[in-house]
């Protein structure tokens, strides 16, 4: 989750920096854009507001943020993938299957590599 804080109050904008610090991202590249002001032509915005409109209401935890902006996240990917899935009804299983078998040749090599090196010793 990619997120990008855009906030007239300094006091607000400099607190969601500090909470957000791990997520924060440029305003073009994020999936999130938190904002102290309404908006209504971004369907990314995220409003932050004492009004009984807004997604989150002041004041708030750390917690109670980064749970409401993770609930909004997978609100707006489950609608990515239920498009993706209309569009991809006939999935390609020998695809998934050849991914599958990969990846257990490569964990089965691993186990293998760990239990060697333990006898060697």
């Amino acid at each position: 989750m990619r997120v990008a804080v855009e906030c007239k109050s300094p006091l607000m904008q400099k607190s969601l920096e500090l909470f957000l610090d791990k997520h924060l991202s440029s305003v073009k590249n994020c999936d999130i854009l938190i904002r102290d002001v309404k908006c209504f032509d971004d369907e990314r915005c995220f409003y932050i507001s004492s009004a009984k409109d807004a997604d989150l209401l002041k004041p708030f935890s750390k917690s109670q943020l980064i749970l409401a902006l993770e609930k909004r996240y997978k609100s707006m990917n489950k609608t990515k993938v239920e498009e993706d899935l209309e569009e991809d009804e006939d999935l390609d299983f020998d695809i998934l299957q050849k991914r599958i078998e990969s990846l257990t040749q490569e964990y089965q090599a691993n186990i293998l590599k760990v239990v060697r090196a333990f006898y060697e010793k």
